[in-house]
C-alpha cells in the first residue's frame, strides 16, 4: 500500500507541474523578465511568504545557482513554523495592519519587486503586503492557487484576494485544501504538494530571469555552491559587487 501512496503522490505533483509548465508559461516568462528590469535598472529583489508558503520564498533566497539579490521579506512569527506556539503564525496572518507596519521598517523601495507567495492568498497579511507595496511604487508577483479566490472568501475586509492586487500572478494550480491523496480508511485528505510545485515554479521564474539577463548583455548576479572549489571567492565577488542591494548579511 505504502509503494502504491507514494506512486500516486509522484504522480499528482507530476501532474501539477506539468499543468504550470503548460499553463503559466507566459506568466512566467513576464515574471523572469519583470525581475530581470527591476535587476537592471538597479532595483532590488523581495520575496514573502508566510507559514508554508515560506519554505518557497526562502529557497531563492542566497540559493545556490540562484540570483544573489533577492532578499527575504521577514515577518516575526509568520515565517516557518518555528514560532510558539505554532497556530500563532496562522493567527497573525489575519491581523490587519501587520503589513503596513512590516514595510514601514522594511527597506523595500519604489522601484523595488517583490515576489508575494501565499497559496490561498485570502488572509489580511498577503493581501495588504500586496496593496501596500504597490502603493511605495514596489512591481509585485503573486503566487497564488487562483481557485482559493472562486471557491473560498477572502478572509480581508475588502473581499479580495492576494490575486487581486499584483502586477503578475503565478497560478500554482493547487486544489482547495492542498492534499493529494485520499484513502476510504482515512477520515480527511492528505499529502500536499504545494511547497514542490510552488518551489519548482519560482526557480523557473529566476531561470528565466538570469537568461533574460544575459540576453541583455548583463552579467546575472548569480551565487554558486560553496561546496565547489573556488564557490566561497565566486560568491565574495557577488556579494561585494551587489553590497548595497543584498540585506541579508546584516
Amino acid at each position: 500500500m505504502s509503494d502504491r501512496l507514494a506512486d500516486q503522490f509522484f504522480d499528482a505533483a507530476i501532474g501539477i507541474l506539468q499543468r504550470v509548465r503548460d499553463e503559466e508559461g507566459a506568466a512566467i516568462e513576464a515574471a523572469g523578465a519583470l525581475l530581470a528590469d527591476t535587476v537592471a535598472a538597479g532595483g532590488r529583489l523581495f520575496a514573502f511568504g508566510a507559514g508554508h508558503s515560506s519554505l518557497a520564498a526562502q529557497d531563492v533566497v542566497y540559493r545556490a545557482g540562484g540570483l544573489a539579490l533577492m532578499n527575504l521579506l521577514a515577518v516575526p512569527g509568520v515565517v516557518g513554523v518555528d514560532v510558539m506556539p505554532a497556530t500563532l503564525g496562522s493567527a497573525l496572518e489575519r491581523v490587519d495592519g501587520l503589513a503596513a507596519a512590516v514595510l514601514d521598517s522594511s527597506p523595500l523601495r519604489a522601484g523595488d519587486a517583490l515576489v508575494i507567495v501565499s497559496l490561498s492568498g485570502r488572509n489580511a497579511l498577503p493581501v495588504e503586503m500586496a496593496m501596500n507595496a504597490r502603493a511605495l511604487g514596489v512591481r509585485v508577483i503573486g503566487v497564488t492557487s487562483v481557485a482559493y479566490a472562486t471557491e473560498t472568501k477572502s478572509r480581508h475586509s475588502s473581499g479580495t484576494f492576494l490575486k487581486d492586487h499584483c502586477d503578475l500572478v503565478l497560478d500554482s494550480k493547487i486544489a482547495v485544501g492542498d492534499a493529494e491523496l485520499t484513502l476510504d480508511s482515512v477520515p480527511a485528505p492528505f499529502a500536499p504538494a504545494s511547497t514542490v510545485v510552488t518551489a519548482a515554479l519560482l526557480q523557473a521564474v529566476v531561470a528565466t530571469a538570469a537568461g533574460a539577463l544575459a540576453d541583455r548583455g548583463i552579467e546575472p548576479p548569480l551565487l554558486r555552491s560553496g561546496n565547489v572549489d573556488g564557490g566561497h571567492e565566486w560568491n565574495g565577488r557577488i556579494l561585494e559587487q551587489y553590497r548595497d542591494r543584498i540585506f541579508y548579511r546584516s
